[in-house]
């Protein structure tokens, strides 16, 4: 297999985020020229979630500029692009078609391949994308809004899945419990930010699965029980308290947490794994980052934590995925459609 170089231009586009990004690299080393990300928080705040028609309506409005200006801080031509890439799942279906069909356009144009990328392998090998080192075998802790999942990645293209989140995925219940205590969507950010000033020993909350054998999630009983203590604590309005809110959400965060880093520790301990890494949005969390590096540290294991910028949805990881697939010739058909629910088990190479 040639190990030569590509240069990779990549859209995602599978939320409330439009991204472009341009990667160059070969199978050890990757450079990203320009990532520009187009970010519609603000506009789907008011709403408390995203709204789906709205999302892929400013998806069509700001991926033009986002391609133009991407191309000129890479100082590339569209011809010195040798590949285009684009999310095709899992995500909304309206937000997925716009960068998945804006990528075969130009890769149809340019008569250049097409690569349809899996977002989640884009999260799960996005703790490489500044390494000098290629991908390496790993635990992997995928962490993110719709996802909570522990894979054993061995190399590209194979990962073996160990366990994953029943119900809520964790960005998910920090995103509802942030609703329950009026706190802004998105709710991550703001409950990280709001336990900085509480005890989170305050409230017993559970940690849901633990004790178990296996390495999956639960966080529905964890959500119910921060709302049973909302309303117990508050039986006549049924609201949180200013006053309240910093302890609930550090109990909340440490019972997350806990589970997070102890599955995940016991996960690389299952298989003989000495290097873990974590990526997705939730992995931005500061509280969580510091707990994992100490459970490494403790149990001698390196830990791979990509930049924030990286954490949250970008192109660069969908570039990146891109990249090695070209490397490899894995072209996509330009026929292939998208999946809004994409799942990561067609890429898991099961014991």
């Amino acid at each position: 297999m040639p190990d030569t170089s590509a240069i990779i231009l990549a859209i995602e586009s599978s939320c409330d985020e439009t991204a472009v990004a341009i990667l160059r690299g070969d199978l050890n080393n990757a450079e990203i020229l320009s990532s520009e990300i187009s970010s519609q928080i603000d506009i789907h705040r008011q709403y408390g979630g995203v709204v789906p028609e709205l999302a892929s309506r400013n998806h069509s409005l700001a991926l033009r500029p986002l391609i133009d200006a991407a191309l000129e801080n890479a100082e590339l031509t569209f011809d010195e692009i040798d590949g285009f890439a684009a999310t095709a799942g899992p995500g909304l279906a309206s937000s997925l078609l716009v960068g998945h069909t804006a990528a075969k356009a130009m890769a149809l144009a340019s008569k250049k391949p097409f690569l349809s990328i899996n977002h989640m392998e884009g999260h799960l090998l996005s703790p490489f994308i500044a390494g000098t080192n290629g991908i390496q075998a790993n635990i992997s802790l995928v962490v993110s809004g719709g996802h909570t999942m522990i894979l054993h990645t061995k190399q590209f293209g194979e990962y073996i899945l160990l366990g994953k989140s029943a119900d809520d995925a964790a960005g998910e219940a920090y995103d509802k419990v942030a609703k329950m205590l009026g706190l802004p969507y998105p709710g991550g950010p703001e409950i990280e930010t709001t336990a900085n000033g509480g005890n989170p020993e305050a409230y017993a909350f559970p940690r849901s699965m633990l004790k178990r054998g296996n390495f999956d999630f639960s966080f529905s009983g964890l959500k119910t029980a921060v709302l049973y203590t909302i309303s117990e604590l508050n039986p006549e309005t049924g609201q949180a308290k200013p006053e309240q809110r910093p302890d609930i959400c550090a109990s909340f965060q440490a019972a997350v947490i806990e589970v997070l880093v102890k599955k995940t520790i016991r996960a690389a301990q299952s298989v003989g794994a000495d290097k873990i890494t974590m990526s997705g949005g939730v992995s931005c969390n500061e509280a969580l980052r510091a707990a994992m590096a100490d459970a490494c540290q403790r149990h001698t294991m390196s830990l791979e934590v990509c930049s924030k910028h990286l954490s949250t949805d970008n192109a660069a990881m969908i570039a990146y995925v891109g990249l090695h697939k070209f490397l490899r010739n894995e072209y996509s058909n330009l026929s292939c459609d998208i999946d809004p629910n994409l799942p990561l088990n067609t890429l898991i190479l099961r014991k």
